[in-house]
């Protein structure tokens, strides 16, 4: 959905109500969590968060309060949504003179305590999202060097028209979210923990 203006509240809670019976908007659903599709752009970032169960707790408090999209041009509705598998959001986002309001659905959960630590989950495109895409946003704590790895894993392409017409732009904020994505999870993480440390 675009508009000129940012919509309301209550605008936003009917726009997600309606998404519950809307089909996937690509039929590879759950191929995130094994071997991607072809067909599609692929985006992989990483970024080391420190180390630590400390750092581990503060990293899976940050996924679940959504602070991944914790992000000046970006709104997620809405971060207390329960992280389960048919859970409807949508994500604003305010281009240059217009917003979108994009709907997904979470696909999966990922929470894995056999061998590396794993935490996290999915979400792919409804059908009134301007892309074909599946995003996964996962945690891993690696018990051999206790490092904590922020992970997004996405493919995606154009659906709507607008969206081919604008590809070039539609790259340039995938490729920007990753980047504010990464930066919005560090600075939670390691603020929070200074934090901690300082009390």
């Amino acid at each position: 959905m675009f508009c000129v203006s940012a919509p309301s509240e209550d605008q936003i809670r009917r726009f997600i109500l309606e998404q519950h019976e809307a089909q996937f908007s690509y039929p590879e659903v759950g191929a995130s969590a094994g071997q991607i599709p072809s067909g599609y752009n692929v985006d992989h970032n990483r970024i080391e968060l420190g180390s630590g169960e400390v750092t581990w707790h503060r990293a899976v408090e940050a996924v679940r309060g959504r602070q991944m999209f914790n992000i000046p041009w970006l709104r997620l509705c809405w971060p207390t949504a329960p992280i389960c598998a048919g859970t409807e959001v949508a994500a604003l986002v305010h281009h240059v003179g217009f917003f979108s309001l994009n709907a997904c659905r979470i696909v999966y959960r990922v929470d894995n305590d056999a061998g590396n630590k794993c935490f996290g989950f999915a979400y792919g495109t409804l059908v009134e999202h301007a892309e074909s895409e599946e995003e996964r946003f996962t945690l891993e704590w690696n018990r051999a060097n206790d490092k904590v790895c922020y992970d997004i894993l996405a493919f995606s392409r154009p659906r709507q028209t607008l969206a081919r017409v604008g590809y070039p732009l539609s790259r340039f904020l995938q490729k920007q979210f990753a980047e504010n994505s990464k930066a919005a999870m560090l600075q939670f993480v390691v603020g929070s923990s200074k934090k901690l440390r300082d009390d």
